[in-house]
């Protein structure tokens, strides 16, 4: 017979695992970083100018206004109609640059996923010579070339110009994507009958949809931002862009800090809800196009 103890046998405490809490902590700390700006200016635009100035300040105002947002909004008064061309401007110019930066990318990047040719791989890693130098470097030739070509002025300008930027990282993205997709898809519709542009239509362009997507949020959102070009090339008041636009909340003697806020929250929502709504083909598209099967 076997003798066992009575002792009761102890329980080994579960080990404090301080990196997880200092993990926690740090990702805390980046939330506060982020969303205390985000608050303050949201809550900023909605205080008129006297208690936008109040010292100290107060987060949350005592007479709450949107008065703000409605002489921005509104079309019948200077500022509003100042206000919604430039965010036209701004749309016409982001959307513009989405679309032919797409339509040049897709093709481009299938050439190079699909096709051998000589010079490919150095071509290939060339279009990526651009972004190796800061956006400066390049702005008094490109200010002369468009000035050489009548677009100074011109929206135009912005869209050659913010296609040199964006296209080298679309075809870059989507390259990685088109080479996760399988081959034998393709030679599967051929053999049924289908041409190479078929097979590319109807079987490769919906499998990349998701990192079509992506490349087409990456393009608007650097266009929609943009600032040192806008501010360059357009000198005309009907034809500036947004962020170059809410400049006009300041001026010599005084600055309007809460239409500023209120310009900029408006200026923020469009990225802000295109992000949400196509956020899981962002998602996706970084998981895909990350791991070559």
């Amino acid at each position: 017979m076997s003798i066992t103890s009575g002792a009761p046998a102890r329980r080994s405490r579960p080990k404090t695992d301080g990196w997880r809490w200092a993990g926690r902590a740090f990702l805390v700390f980046l939330l506060l970083f982020t969303v205390l700006p985000m608050a303050w200016m949201v809550l900023t635009s909605i205080k008129s100018q006297f208690a936008a100035m109040q010292y100290p300040p107060q987060w949350w105002p005592a007479e709450p206004t949107l008065q703000n947002y409605t002489k921005l909004l509104d079309p019948s008064g200077s500022t509003g109609q100042e206000f919604l061309r430039y965010f036209w401007n701004s749309f016409y110019v982001s959307m513009l640059t989405t679309i032919l930066g797409v339509a040049v990318a897709v093709p481009a990047a299938y050439a190079f996923s699909r096709f051998s040719f000589p010079g490919r791989t150095f071509l290939f890693f060339s279009v990526l010579l651009r972004n190796m130098f800061p956006a400066v470097v390049f702005l008094m030739p490109l200010f002369l070339l468009m000035r050489w070509l009548g677009l100074v002025n011109t929206h135009g300008s912005l869209v050659l110009t913010y296609l040199t930027f964006g296209l080298p990282l679309s075809i870059w993205l989507l390259k990685g994507f088109f080479d996760n997709i399988p081959i034998q898809l393709e030679q599967a519709a051929r053999i049924d009958g289908a041409t190479r542009f078929q097979a590319f239509l109807f079987i490769v362009m919906p499998l990349s949809s998701p990192g079509i997507i992506a490349t087409s949020i990456f393009s608007f959102i650097g266009a929609w931002n943009e600032y040192v070009y806008a501010y360059t090339f357009l000198s005309k008041q009907d034809s500036m862009t947004l962020p170059v636009g809410i400049q006009r909340f300041f001026t010599e003697f005084a600055t309007d800090w809460p239409g500023l806020m209120a310009a900029t929250f408006l200026m923020s929502v469009p990225v802000v809800v295109l992000f949400l709504v196509l956020q899981k083909y962002f998602v996706r598209a970084l998981t895909e196009g990350a791991v070559k099967h």
